[in-house]
């Protein structure tokens, strides 16, 4: 599990020195021009829509390890070439490989941590796994930007050279990973009969936790740097130092509370949980409604629309110990890899939606806009308490399961599904 959380570390570090310049490299640096940038950006989203579908069967059949070390190699060689690149032609390949090895990456490292963990360890390693990643990202940002030069291209070049060194040093590591058999609890888990797509939408929970995911992801993360940040300057008239600040804030927040919060979310039902991050979120999006739409002060509307982040930031500290291990939960015996990807897949779908729909009105239909993600932020709560109809008390509290098993002098080892 540690070797597991170094390469979390050290993948969000390597992504977090590149992804932020990687418009200014291609547009500016290598002069293919803003279209080219553009397109680069979405060919991200469209490798990771291709390979996803493939990546849970591989998991499935041949275990999360070998697919991550595949997938570690295939990012490095797209950061390389990434780097040296200089047609428009080498850099859209490059941009598919690092995109696609990128995408695979999560799922197999979700399914690691699900192998490694028992259902008492599984949040706090989820919880975990998304501090060091925010953490990973934020560190290798700040130092990339202190690395790279608009005037010299071999600045970018060592930037994306240090990358592909980080996916080879992982390789190194998890090569020495020796995975454990998944703790499993016979009765509580449905077997996999052949580990088909059918099967898992044939799973209604799972199938209303993806439309749950979906709007999440839609109405939080897809909003970030597209919709929020142009809402931000257009209406609120935030600087961009003041959105550096806020998007600050929003990392803050999810290092500090990440463990702070994590003991409250452990103790109640993850329907719940989720649909507190609703009504959380519906707050942030009232505070960045008052920074655009209000009549306060420029001070004012800088302090709610940095607001807007922290609690947004909230929200995801209260998330990462939950949804990840409950998709876990939902999975049959063995078909933890193809769930984690299914989810993956609905993530990026999410993430390639959210910035073409929340940019342009974040941009030029203000209200509407805070209107849109405000009802977003509600339906969110709505999904999560329809959700929590669906779930075993295993699956949707396994704290309380768990104490009933020691009151009733049984060993309270794996009361909730483990998969893979």
């Amino acid at each position: 599990m540690r070797r597991i959380h170094v390469g979390n570390a050290l993948s969000a570090f390597g992504l977090g020195f590149t992804v932020p310049f990687l418009y200014v490299y291609v547009a500016q640096v290598r002069g293919l021009g803003s279209m080219t940038a553009g397109v680069v950006l979405a060919v991200f989203a469209v490798a990771a829509l291709v390979v996803l579908p493939f990546a849970g069967r591989a998991i499935v059949r041949r275990g999360p390890l070998p697919v991550l070390l595949a997938a570690l190699l295939t990012a490095a060689v797209g950061a390389l070439s990434l780097g040296l690149a200089g047609s428009a032609a080498t850099v859209l390949l490059s941009a598919a490989a690092l995109g696609a090895g990128q995408a695979v990456m999560q799922p197999s490292l979700a399914t690691m941590i699900v192998d490694c963990s028992t259902a008492d360890t599984r949040s706090r390693a989820f919880a975990m796994q998304f501090f060091l990643q925010n953490l990973g990202l934020g560190v290798g940002g700040l130092i990339g930007g202190h690395i790279v030069d608009t005037s010299r291209a071999s600045s970018f070049t060592l930037l994306f050279a240090i990358e592909a060194a980080m996916f080879l040093l992982l390789v190194v590591i998890m090569s020495t990973v020796r995975m454990p058999r998944a703790p499993r609890i016979e009765g509580n888990a449905p077997q996999a009969r052949g580990g088909t797509w059918k099967e898992l939408l044939g799973n209604r929970a799972m199938v209303q936790l993806s439309v749950l995911g979906f709007v999440l992801f839609f109405a939080c993360y897809g909003q970030f740097e597209s919709g929020l940040s142009a809402y931000g300057v257009e209406a609120a008239g935030i600087s961009t130092s003041a959105l550096g600040t806020a998007m600050a804030a929003n990392t803050a927040m999810i290092v500090v509370a990440q463990f702070a919060v994590l003991k409250f979310v452990e103790r109640r039902k993850r329907s719940r949980v989720i649909a507190a991050v609703g009504l959380i979120w519906a707050v942030a999006w009232l505070a960045a409604g008052y920074a655009g739409l209000g009549h306060g002060s420029r001070t004012m509307a800088t302090a709610a629309f940095v607001s807007t982040y922290a609690l947004f930031g909230l929200g995801e500290a209260m998330l990462s110990p939950t949804v990840a291990p409950l998709v876990a939960d939902l999975a049959p015996t063995g078909m933890a890899g193809q769930y984690n990807s299914a989810f993956a897949l609905v993530k990026q779908l999410a993430l390639a939606i959210g910035p073409a729909v929340g940019g342009p009105m974040g941009a030029s239909l203000h209200g509407p806009y805070i209107v849109t993600f405000l009802l977003f932020s509600l339906g969110i709560t709505f999904l999560a308490v329809r959700l929590g109809r669906q779930l075993t008390p295993a699956q949707n509290q396994p704290s309380l399961v768990r104490s009933r098993v020691v009151a009733q002098g049984g060993a309270p080892a794996e009361p909730v599904t483990a998969s893979a």
